[in-house]
């Protein structure tokens, strides 16, 4: 891998000569190196961004609209390239890769027509003479850092409403999937953007992070990833008061009542839960089955179950890939383990193992009678596992599924329309799947409620976080 950083509308060298290297998760070879940046780079990343800010700012809506249109078709045409890179350092069945280019373009597409319709609006005046202005402007540079799991859609729904408010943007993706980022850039690179508007830093977060959260020159920080990280950037924030918008874990329950479509359920369970090997920030973790029908559910359940094939996401055969790293997989080993010893059955799979390569893959299980003992009640397990948990009354699973610290997704599977309006109102999550288990898309908000995060991407609101508002008060 030759190119490095990407600032000032060009490829550059790291300021120090460390690399990191990117793996294969299936089988743990090296497939690249890249820059570790370090601050010093950071600031000239800035220093771009800055340069760059004010005149991008004033570029008009259909300017700004005519860029993300061409980006948009620019990732379509690289779709099978960007689906093999993405495969290749983060395990993805090719199927999935190629399901999230579509993905991360439409995130594009919906911005470049959502830029042209930036507006204030006019407001009655106190008096004759007054007159009320209120208008939208840029915030300004724009600080975006991304996870493994969406390497390419999570990056795409920040930059794109980003470029379409008019904001200077710079991009750390995770330093286990930095490629696809890097195939991004190079197609960036091809728009002959004004220098600085898009720049990229690839590298360990921790050093150029505090040099952005320091720097007030950053006017927003755009985070996916875990609560922990989460909250040190928001504290980091205060000092120079920083717009945040922040989409963090999750740790979703999904509610199958009476009365429900069996097969609509569990084929929105799959959909939930197995995307991605389970490793979803909306990826159902708690699965609460009404006790007349869990005999039933787990039944359809395991049936479609069994026929994943776990392997080598280059392979057409393959439905479920690696995990990431060894941490993602002890956690699943160990949260099976103590579910189990705990009472847990275990209905289907809960085979862990280290293939012959290196990779780490984990068996789709199904595990019942789960208990709020058990730590994969409590905690994310970001893997292929389905705890189910019984219920009986209506009232009692809201309160249990409401009892988490987080709040981004929820899913609920039942053929009452009154049941329905009930459950979606009561349930404390910011994303609710009312017989779905995929409710995700470009024209929607998606964020989170309690320590899943603050803010929304998608949507009008997800252009909303990158635009200020400004009154102006005008006597004649």
């Amino acid at each position: 891998m030759t190119k490095t950083l990407y600032y000032k509308g060009q490829w550059q060298e790291a300021t120090n000569k460390d690399r990191i290297p990117v793996y294969n998760p299936f089988n743990q070879e090296e497939i690249a190196t890249i820059a570790a940046g370090s601050r010093q780079d950071m600031d000239y990343m800035i220093d771009a961004a800055d340069a760059a800010q004010k005149s991008f700012a004033k570029t008009s809506a259909y300017e700004r609209s005519r860029i993300l249109e061409r980006l948009h078709d620019l990732i379509l045409d690289h779709k099978q390239e960007f689906a093999e890179i993405m495969t290749l350092e983060n395990g993805k069945p090719m199927s999935e890769s190629l399901g999230e280019v579509a993905y991360a373009a439409s995130f594009v597409k919906w911005y470049a027509e959502e830029a042209k319709r930036l507006k204030g609006r006019m407001l009655p005046g106190t008096n004759e003479n007054r007159r009320i202005m209120v208008i939208k402007q840029p915030v300004g540079i724009v600080y975006a850092i991304t996870p493994w799991n969406f390497p390419l859609a999570m990056i795409t729904r920040k930059l794109a409403p980003a470029l379409a408010a008019g904001c200077t943007f710079i991009l750390k993706p995770s330093e286990e999937t930095p490629l696809t980022a890097i195939k991004l850039y190079e197609l960036l690179d091809q728009l002959e953007l004004e220098p600085g508007v898009v720049n990229l830093i690839t590298g360990h977060p921790i050093d150029m992070t505090d040099q952005v959260m320091k720097d007030s020159r950053v006017r927003k920080v755009t985070f996916t990833g875990s609560t922990e990280v989460g909250k040190l950037l928001m504290a980091q924030s205060a000092e120079t008061m920083k717009n945040l918008s922040l989409e963090l874990g999750g740790h979703a329950p999904l509610i199958v009542f009476e009365d429900a479509d069996l097969d609509k359920a569990v084929q929105g369970t799959l959909a939930s839960k197995f995307r991605n090997c389970g490793q979803a920030c909306i990826a159902s973790n708690r699965i609460y089955v009404h006790e007349k029908i869990h005999k039933a559910f787990e039944e359809k359940l395991i049936r479609e179950v069994k026929k994943f094939k776990v392997g080598d996401g280059h392979l057409d055969s393959t439905t479920i890939g690696p995990i990431i790293n060894e941490e993602g997989f002890k956690k699943i080993q160990t949260h099976i383990e103590d579910a189990m010893a705990k009472g847990a059955d275990l209905a289907y799979g809960g085979t862990c193992k280290v293939n012959p390569q290196g990779g780490y893959l984990v068996e789709p299980t199904v595990l019942s009678h789960i208990k709020e003992d058990m730590a994969i009640y409590r905690e994310e397990t970001f893997g292929p596992v389905v705890p189910i948990v019984l219920f009986k009354e209506e009232e009692d699973v809201i309160q249990a599924a409401n009892d988490s610290d987080y709040g981004l997704a929820a899913y609920f599977f039942t053929e009452s329309v009154s049941r329905g309006f009930r459950v979606s109102e009561a349930l404390e999550y910011g994303i609710i799947g009312f017989n779905t288990g995929g409710p995700s898309t470009a024209q929607a908000p998606f964020g989170g409620y309690k320590e899943s995060g603050i803010g929304r991407e998608g949507g009008q609101e997800g252009l909303d976080a990158y635009l200020e508002t400004k009154y102006i008060a005008l006597d004649l």
